[in-house]
């Protein structure tokens, strides 16, 4: 006689359309670990087999003022409005030598890791947003010299300073949407390996880094805040000069409508091309 047996009822597995997509955020918070791994890594790297480490983020952006401050200070004469130009030069030099050095490294990220990237599941996002994490570490560090010559000249800022981490905010956003554009682009198109380098330096120039945006003539300077790093830099010498230097209203709220902007896109064309990233790098 044969028992009856019983069947268990099957489980059904349900593939929804777009189910990836909608848990792509949530992945990025399960492999948050991947961020610290990959920026920790890139630390190392860049300061290995180097005589004197972590101190290249002090020396670089030091000998950068101290060149700036010789030549628009000493001998163009430029316009402090009363501060110390190595306080007025440094000040715009925190902010653009982390938004450069996040965009050169948020750039190259997928490329760097190319080989992680084709073979193993992970929101590519995290690639770019650690890159800009490894320059905000150095950002961080440069802030020493800053300290420094305040103590040096015996500078105080005042309340304004508390507004600083805002800034930072749009610094950060500023470097995280223009260097998803370009990592995205970099993978697909290899002649932006070249075009990054002189971006960067051109935008050394036309930034107000050296000099105050104030010598820019009335006329132009609404067009002028078309740079997004304008409203950045005006706002970290606001923050950290005090009154010697007002921001331009119109011109600080475009620049940093343009950050948004660049923000948004550059994450919205970064997760369009992602799907691609692993058949094309």
């Amino acid at each position: 006689m044969i028992g009856k047996q019983t069947l268990e009822p099957r489980q059904k597995l349900v593939i929804k359309a777009g189910q990836t997509e909608q848990q792509y955020w949530q992945d990025i918070w399960k492999y948050r670990e991947l961020f610290y791994f990959l920026a920790w890594r890139d630390i190392l790297v860049r300061y290995k087999q180097t005589a004197i480490g972590l101190s290249w983020a002090l020396l670089r952006p030091f000998l950068t003022t101290v060149v700036f401050t010789v030549v628009f200070g000493v001998l163009l004469k430029a316009p402090s409005a009363g501060a110390p130009y190595p306080i007025v030069v440094f000040s715009a030099m925190l902010p653009w030598q982390f938004f450069s050095n996040a965009l050169s490294e948020c750039s190259n990220s997928l490329i760097s890791n190319s080989n992680l990237i084709s073979k193993v599941y992970f929101p590519r996002l995290i690639v770019p947003t650690s890159a800009v994490i490894v320059s905000f570490v150095d950002f961080m560090i440069s802030a020493i010299i800053l300290l420094g010559f305040m103590a040096w000249y015996n500078f105080v800022p005042d309340w304004r300073i508390l507004t600083l981490p805002l800034f930072i905010a749009i610094a950060f956003a500023a470097a995280m949407g223009s260097g998803l554009w370009l990592a995205a682009l970099n993978v697909e198109y290899r002649d932006f390996r070249y075009i990054v380098p002189f971006i960067v330096q051109f935008g050394l120039y036309i930034s107000p880094v050296g000099f105050s945006s104030s010598v820019v003539p009335e006329q132009w300077r609404l067009l002028y805040s078309l740079n997004p790093m304008v409203g950045v830099i005006d706002g970290f010498r606001w923050a950290i000069l005090g009154k010697n230097f007002d921001i331009y209203l119109p011109g600080f709220l475009l620049s940093v409508a343009l950050v948004i902007l660049v923000l948004i896109t550059g994450i919205y064309y970064f997760r369009r091309m992602e799907r691609k990233f692993a058949d094309i790098i």
